[in-house]
Parts: C-alpha cells; sequence; structure tokens
C-alpha cells in the first residue's frame, strides 16, 4: 500500500448488490416483469422479465473473485508463458462488500478518507429490461430504495452511494430526481448509452425531453457519472460484425467484440451532451466519467473541433472548453495520464480503483505510482481534492 502524507478519496468503489435489491422494494404489478432471483436446481440466477439475465453470472457474489487478481490481464501486461485464465481466484465473500459499517472498516484499512460508490449489477439492468420502460423505471425506483436502505446515500460523510436516474420516462425520471433530493442523495449515475424507448430505438440524452431532470439536478447541486455499464453496444455494433448481443463480462470473450465495442458507448454520450446542448442549457452541471478509460477524451475532441469548424452554428464555443468546464475523467491506471491532465486540465483527473472488483487495484493508493509524471502538488489533486470539487465539497 502506497504510504501517502494525505488522505486519498477513492471516486469508484463497488458494493455487491443483495439478491433482493430490485424487488424489495418493487412494485407488486412488476413482480414478474423486473430482475428477481430465482432458483435454478442448485443455482441461484436471476430473470429480466421471464428470461435468463446472464450480466451476473453468480448473483450470491459468494463465493467472489479476489479483488486485483486479474490487473495484469486489463493493463494488458500478462507476463509470457502466463495462461490468463490462471489469473482469476475467488474467496468467500467479504462482509464489507455488502455492508456499510464493515466497509468503513475497510476504508480506515486502505487509508481512504471517502469514496463514490457504485453499483455491480445495476449498470446492467437498463438493457435487460428496456423494451418494459414502466417495469424498467419501476425497478430502478426499487432499486434505489434499496441502496438507502442498505447503504445510505451519505453514510459518514465517507461513503457516498450512487443512486441509478434512468431516461427512459422523463416524466418519471423527474419524479425520482425529485425524491432522491429529497432524500439526501449527493451524486447520481446514468448510464452511457442511448436513452431506450421501449420499442427498440433511442434518444439522445442531450433531448429536450430531458431538460427537467437535468434542470433539477443542476439546482441541487447533483453531480452526475456515467459509470461503465452495459451500453447496448454488444446488441447493435458486436452482433453486426457476428459477436454476441448481450454484455456477459465473465463468459468467453469474443475479442472482435471487445475491440469494436471498447469506450465507444461514453465517447457517444459524451457527444451527446456536448452536440445536443446539455451543458449549454444547464451551465451548473458538473459530470464524470468513471471506469471507461481516459483514451477517448482526445479522439472526441478532435472530432467535435473538426465538426465545430464545418457546422459553427451547432456550436456555443470551443468543445475542449466545454469539456474542461464539466467533465471529469477517471482514467485507467495503465494510460497515460499526464496526455489525458495535459488535454482537459490536471484538476480534472480523478483517482478511482474499481475496488473490490477483480480488474481493480488489491490496495488502491497504489494509484498514486502511476503518477510519476505529476508534481506533488498535482498528486494531491489527482488522488483527493478533484473528487472532492466534483463533489463541491462534500465530505
Amino acid at each position: 500500500m502506497a504510504d501517502l502524507p494525505f488522505k486519498a478519496i477513492d471516486a469508484d468503489q463497488h458494493f455487491y448488490e443483495a439478491l433482493d435489491c430490485c424487488t424489495r422494494y418493487l412494485d407488486p404489478q412488476f413482480r414478474d416483469r423486473g430482475i428477481k432471483a430465482v432458483q435454478q436446481g442448485t443455482h441461484t440466477v436471476l430473470l429480466a422479465g421471464r428470461e435468463v439475465f446472464r450480466f451476473i453470472r453468480n448473483p450470491t457474489f459468494d463465493p467472489i473473485i479476489v479483488a486485483g487478481c486479474l490487473d495484469p490481464l486489463f493493463r494488458g501486461q500478462i507476463p509470457e508463458g502466463v495462461d490468463p485464465a490462471s489469473l482469476s481466484q475467488v474467496e468467500p465473500l467479504n462482509p464489507a462488500y455488502q455492508n456499510a459499517a464493515q466497509r468503513i472498516m475497510e476504508l480506515d484499512a486502505q487509508e481512504i478518507e471517502a469514496t463514490i460508490m457504485f453499483p455491480t449489477l445495476a449498470v446492467g439492468v437498463e438493457q435487460a429490461l428496456r423494451y418494459d420502460v414502466p417495469a424498467l423505471m419501476a425497478t430502478i425506483t426499487a432499486y434505489n430504495q434499496w441502496i438507502e436502505e442498505d447503504w445510505g446515500f451519505d453514510h459518514q460523510g465517507r461513503i457516498w452511494s450512487t443512486p441509478v436516474v434512468c431516461f427512459a420516462d422523463p416524466e418519471l425520471a423527474l419524479a425520482e430526481v425529485e425524491r432522491l433530493i429529497e432524500r439526501g442523495a449527493k451524486v447520481v449515475n446514468v448510464r452511457p448509452a442511448p436513452v431506450p424507448d421501449g420499442h427498440g430505438g433511442g434518444r439522445s440524452l442531450g433531448h429536450p425531453s430531458h431538460d427537467p431532470v437535468w434542470a433539477a439536478l443542476a439546482a441541487a447541486d447533483i453531480p452526475v457519472c456515467y459509470h461503465l455499464a452495459d451500453s447496448g453496444y454488444d446488441a447493435t455494433v458486436g452482433a453486426a460484425w457476428g459477436g454476441p448481443s448481450r454484455m456477459e463480462p465473465f463468459n468467453e470473450v469474443n475479442v472482435l467484440s471487445r475491440l469494436l465495442v471498447s469506450d465507444r458507448a461514453i465517447h457517444d454520450a459524451m457527444a451527446s451532451l456536448i452536440v445536443d446542448g446539455v451543458f449549454h442549457r444547464h451551465p451548473t452541471l458538473r459530470m464524470a466519467s468513471i471506469e471507461n478509460g481516459s483514451d477517448w477524451a482526445a479522439l472526441l475532441v478532435k472530432r467535435l473541433r473538426k465538426q465545430a469548424n464545418q457546422t459553427p452554428w451547432a456550436f456555443h464555443e470551443d468543445p475542449l472548453e466545454t469539456l474542461r468546464r464539466h467533465v471529469w475523467v477517471m482514467p485507467y491506471y495503465e494510460e497515460d495520464m499526464r496526455k489525458l491532465a495535459d488535454l482537459i486540465g490536471v484538476e480534472r483527473v480523478l483517482f478511482g480503483s474499481d475496488w473490490p472488483h477483480g480488474e481493480s487495484l488489491a490496495n488502491p493508493t497504489d494509484f498514486v505510482k502511476e503518477l510519476h509524471a505529476f508534481s506533488n502538488d498535482e498528486i494531491v489533486q489527482v488522488m483527493r481534492t478533484n473528487v472532492l470539487e466534483l463533489m463541491n465539497g462534500t465530505s
């Protein structure tokens, strides 16, 4: 574990959900249309409506993959002669993965002052229920109520759990955001993806029908995170090239799909927000890209600037300035973080460990070892103060 002269703040940790996370508070009329656990022989599986929901292979999370054991795989730095499959290890479920009080003790041991806490299972729900918008919206509300009960939205000022916001029904989305604000949510999570319309189509995140939701979040000073999710690109891009139509993270990898899908979702999500004027109409919004890497940022800026030159009437300013003002980015730790900082500003670069997922840093503060191109003051920014600025001083 890195020895830091300050307490770090982690922009990306995860809990593992309880089996009833989507059903405990679900409106009974959607009992057979949402996400629920059932027994299939000796195994527990999830159903999305009447189909098996394979985004999570073992929804009991016990046993669970060892935190950080897949680090070399996700860096693309597997030693020569090592079978990638041999890296995966499992262990009994750590109570800290499902209990806030136990997690506080883990944060103490990690010398982490606070963290933004993200879902594991729930990042696949919107795609799984995209054809049944009423059931999707009811499931999201039920899930957020579960988060509040089991984790809280601001546990001891140290765990900021992220309720989910889904725009599939804009009126219900607004009602849920208003409820979350009233219940004390400090930050929310939105899927980086087209918004499903229930019929196989979609809308831009910047569609005018979403403006009341953006306005409510801006007025409440609540930042919006876009965590890596099943954004539907396997069903469109991957499947079009012969790959699987679903994102199933722990099944056999389709190499071509992995390359084609990659970081397209966050690139496209940010493009939709900028091109469709969300930041112009809601100039105080703060957003963050979490666990999507950072290589997409330079490509997006290049494309946006070219487009702004070709269609200047569609842009209110240099799109790079829009990105710099409104968006924080958590890079993957093997990426060129100095390049990212030079592009968007060091004050917009976030430290995130992804703990306790298999691809995470086993010791979260080891992230600092990748900051060799940064000054001591800049290291403090990345490892601590930048996330506080994203959260608008919440501590």
